[in-house]
């Protein structure tokens, strides 16, 4: 940055009206800018000058980004406002549908999309009426109640670039019910079931030595932790991307009490991504996540996944209550005995052990693969993980503890044909 050319900057700027405007623009890809942050730009950018582009841009980079993961949306925001002289056009492009022709789509960086969605709030996206009697295109990118239950419906695999979209939008608005877990700890409150001697004598003798009523206590509650455990082989990549999206929303939630969410990456190793994910980007958490697991889209070993779980990450992650997710085709070529081993010991550890598997997608499926017979015996409940509608049923599933999904039904034709 310090070798850039000075910042150009058109006749009698309004640099005060520019910096608030860019500032709104951070808020509303979410960033969380106050007045009062621009208010120590203004001073900064007085205080340094604006002639070179290191500069400013380090003085509007030290007022606005407080947390580590905005660093990236703040340089997208600050090249599309400052640098592009044509970024409106530059964005309505990135935001509206668009003929494509022979030329490679060049892939979006991460937070960019969500950068020129924030400095496009309030801008009317309306295509202008064309004169001279030239023909009027409508884009309606409006998803209908009809639209949206076919795409829950719809296999990830089978989804187009424009489906996958939406689909990332319903997916971010999905919400994890777990139920709350009764702990040890207790706390005020006012209509608790047991007396709090302690605060009683304090309130006492605040009232010199008068108890006019009973402090009372409750014990607190918390939620489960969550540990996601997703494949990410050749066969599994569709279908892990759309995981990690949905590990990402509940991750994320902006209200009600988040989940302490942990998800561990397994193909032929096994890798912790859980500070990825919390990226609040989830472009960004996805290209960190990608970055982070080498093994993506490679082979499988979910026996070798599995002890290296147990015997690392185990004692650390499954606290009391821990509800495990692992999402995988079950097709392993290693020893099913010691898998079988291993998913005991992981069904021992948690609460609740869930398995979501894509191949449940077909009608005719049954446990005939040996990795799938020696996983099946250990789960909870055994459920499809192919389309937003599973994501649902399994977000249904959590609220009943006794909902084992699939399972009973594949364990009586293991039975009836060994």
């Amino acid at each position: 940055m310090s070798t850039a050319s000075p910042l150009t900057l058109p006749e009698n700027p309004r640099l005060v009206e520019n910096i608030t405007w860019f500032a709104r623009a951070l808020r509303a890809a979410g960033m969380s800018v106050g007045p009062g942050a621009v208010m120590k730009a203004v001073q900064a950018v007085q205080a340094v000058g604006f002639t070179s582009r290191g500069d400013f841009y380090w003085a509007l980079h030290a007022c606005f980004v407080a947390r580590p993961e905005d660093r990236v949306l703040f340089a997208q925001c600050f090249r599309m406002f400052w640098r592009d002289p044509r970024y409106v056009e530059h964005m309505m492009a990135m935001l509206l549908p668009s003929v494509r022709g022979v030329q490679e789509d060049k892939p979006a960086k991460p937070a960019e999309k969500r950068a020129a969605e924030g400095l496009l709030d309030g801008v009317d996206r309306d295509v202008p009426d064309i004169e001279d009697g030239g023909t009027e295109i409508e884009f309606d990118a409006t998803l209908t109640i009809s639209d949206r239950e076919r795409l829950k419906q719809l296999d990830f695999e089978q989804m187009s670039t424009a489906e996958m979209a939406d689909a990332k939008r319903l997916i971010a608005a999905m919400r994890m019910p777990l139920k709350p877990l009764v702990t040890r700890r207790r706390a005020p409150h006012p209509r608790g079931d047991i007396a709090d001697w302690r605060a009683t004598m304090r309130q006492s003798l605040r009232q010199g030595g008068d108890v006019g009523r009973l402090a009372m206590k409750k014990r607190k509650t918390r939620l489960p932790d969550l540990v996601v455990l997703c494949d990410i082989s050749g066969s599994m990549a569709p279908y892990s991307r759309a995981v990690l999206q949905f590990t990402h929303a509940i991750s994320n939630a902006s209200h009600g009490e988040k989940i302490n969410a942990h998800c561990l990456t397994f193909g032929t190793r096994l890798t912790n991504i859980t500070r990825h994910m919390r990226s609040r980007d989830v472009d960004q958490a996805l290209a960190l996540a990608g970055a982070e697991a080498q093994d993506w889209e490679g082979g499988t070993r979910i026996g070798d996944a599995l002890h290296a779980f147990n015997k690392d990450w185990a004692r650390r992650l499954l606290a009391p209550g821990a509800v495990v997710l692992l999402i995988t085709d079950g097709l392993d070529r290693g020893d099913a005995s010691e898998l079988a081993r291993e998913m005991q010991r992981l069904s021992l550890s948690a609460k609740r052990l869930i398995w979501l598997n894509p191949l449940l997608r077909w009608d005719g499926f049954a446990a005939k693969a040996q990795g799938i017979r020696a996983m099946l015996p250990h789960v909870g409940s055994f459920r499809a993980g192919h389309n937003i509608a599973s994501f649902e049923g399994l977000i249904t599933a959590l609220s009943r503890v006794e909902d084992g999904g699939e399972k009973a039904r594949l364990m009586a034709a293991m039975q009836d044909k060994p």
